[in-house]
């Protein structure tokens, strides 16, 4: 591991009343979070609940409507947090480019903005991909890779940054039960070794539990707990419990 990695201190980040609209439709409705420094923060909630929409806001993809977002108490727009702080973030759908090969896609930005000489960013993509256990795939294209595969690609790409923060989108869908917890360890691998903060997206009720050191649960835009895992788990509210509970049954479906 680099020194910079090893050394390295996550970021805060702090929402306060995030209102955002499309259309006339409002999904978010008034969003306030905090998430420390080097913790795993899970957004967990059911599809269409605004997570993903909560989640380009906090990268600064997305401009609210009114509200805040932001980072070692700077707005996430401003020229401070874009000079002084490194974020990252894992697309649902990896979002590799298939023009480049696995491990020009993980130095790109390095490459882009030539920020280190050739020779550098290769020792850098070759440390990032045995990170994520794809040690020797530099010159793979990504059509080659599986599922699970292309999620670690695009993780080694967002830690060629040494993010201080890393937002991850939905890491596990479209993965098998088996790749699924393989990335779940990876994110706690990467708090470990990096001591980064990661603010995680998911339905995924298994990977949230295995990870989060604190979690929210979001619905229709809205807040409706915050805390602990084992905590949110026995929370009373009926719209928690009911997407925690849920279960498929057969009986249930259509004739």
């Amino acid at each position: 591991m680099s020194d910079a990695s090893a050394n390295q201190k996550g970021v805060s980040v702090r929402v306060r009343g995030l209102r955002k609209s499309f259309n006339g439709q409002t999904v978010l409705h008034g969003i306030d979070l905090d998430v420390a420094s080097g913790e795993i923060f899970v957004i967990m909630g059911p599809s269409g609940s605004g997570k993903s929409v909560l989640l380009k806001h906090i990268i600064g993809l997305e401009d609210p409507d009114q509200g805040e977002i932001l980072v070692e108490g700077e707005p996430i727009q401003s020229d401070t947090v874009r000079e002084k702080y490194r974020l990252a973030m894992v697309f649902q759908s990896g979002a590799l480019l298939n023009s480049l090969t696995v491990g020009e896609n993980v130095g790109l930005f390095l490459s882009e903005h030539r920020l280190k000489p050739q020779r550098e960013i290769d020792r850098i993509v070759s440390e990032k991909l045995e990170l994520v256990g794809l040690q020797g795939l530099e010159s793979r294209s990504p059509s080659e890779l599986s599922g699970g595969m292309k999620k670690r690609a695009a993780i080694a790409r967002a830690l060629a940054m040494e993010p201080q923060l890393i937002l991850y989108d939905e890491p596990t869908s479209e993965l098998d039960p088996l790749m699924a917890v393989t990335i779940s360890e990876e994110i706690l691998h990467l708090k470990q070794r990096m001591h980064v903060t990661s603010i995680v997206v998911s339905h995924d009720r298994d990977l949230a539990f295995s990870v989060a050191d604190r979690m929210a649960m979001i619905h229709q835009g809205k807040i409706l707990a915050v805390g602990l895992p084992a905590d949110v788990k026995k929370n009373s509210d009926p719209l928690i419990q009911k997407f925690l509970t849920a279960e498929f049954t057969p009986e249930k479906m259509m004739p």
